[in-house]
């Protein structure tokens, strides 16, 4: 009955299955180098054979905590609260951002948009995989794109991820971290011959930080 309960209060996204909450650095996309907090949902069923943490994916390996607990820990260290997974919108997003928005934080997601968009948001970066495309609702919300670039096939499929955003998205080629130096070069000469997009590096990994 206890887990019956439980599971229900994650339904209602008044508990998430919680991977990690941490303080650092964001390495990625437009807020590069802004001190965040991130808090790591889990439970993702996108499957992207590259992902860099795939023990996210299994939510019951996760304990679902209270968005409570989690909204109070956020708020002790920074302004800016990144949501990120697994695929946060798995959950209704809705009852969390109420709560750090509460707290005047800045709310930032990292999301596949692989499911509808719940929550209020300051900022949503989406990076979209072939895998699950997004739900056709989040494109024009999107503030930035980040397409993962793990071959040259995916300069075709950034294209067509870009022509769905709205204007002011800005444009990002992101190389997947263990072809990067085979695909730095690439994105490089893409980027500057289609001067529209950005390049994104995970400084974090740079800088041997989580």
């Amino acid at each position: 009955m206890v887990k019956d309960n439980v599971m229900d209060l994650v339904e209602k996204g008044l508990m998430l299955p919680l991977m990690e909450e941490f303080y650092t650095i964001q390495g990625e996309g437009y807020h590069k180098g802004t001190a965040a907090y991130f808090i790591r949902v889990g439970g993702c069923d996108v499957g992207c054979h590259w992902c860099d943490v795939k023990e996210s994916w299994n939510a019951d390996t996760h304990p679902p905590t209270a968005i409570e607990s989690i909204v109070e820990n956020a708020a002790k260290y920074s302004d800016t609260i990144v949501i990120t997974g697994g695929e946060p919108l798995t959950w209704d997003m809705g009852p969390l951002t109420e709560g750090l928005k509460s707290k005047n934080l800045q709310i930032h997601i990292e999301t596949s948009g692989a499911y509808p968009l719940t929550g209020t948001w300051d900022w949503i970066c989406l990076s979209p995989k072939k895998n699950k495309l997004p739900e056709e609702d989040i494109y024009q919300q999107a503030h930035e794109l980040k397409v993962i670039v793990y071959n040259k096939h995916d300069f075709i499929f950034a294209e067509e991820q870009a022509a769905k955003v709205g204007k002011h998205c800005i444009l990002y080629l992101q190389p997947e971290w263990s072809v990067r130096d085979k695909m730095i070069p690439m994105i490089v000469d893409y980027v500057m011959k289609h001067p529209k997009w950005k390049v994104s590096l995970q400084t974090h990994k740079y800088l041997n930080i989580p």
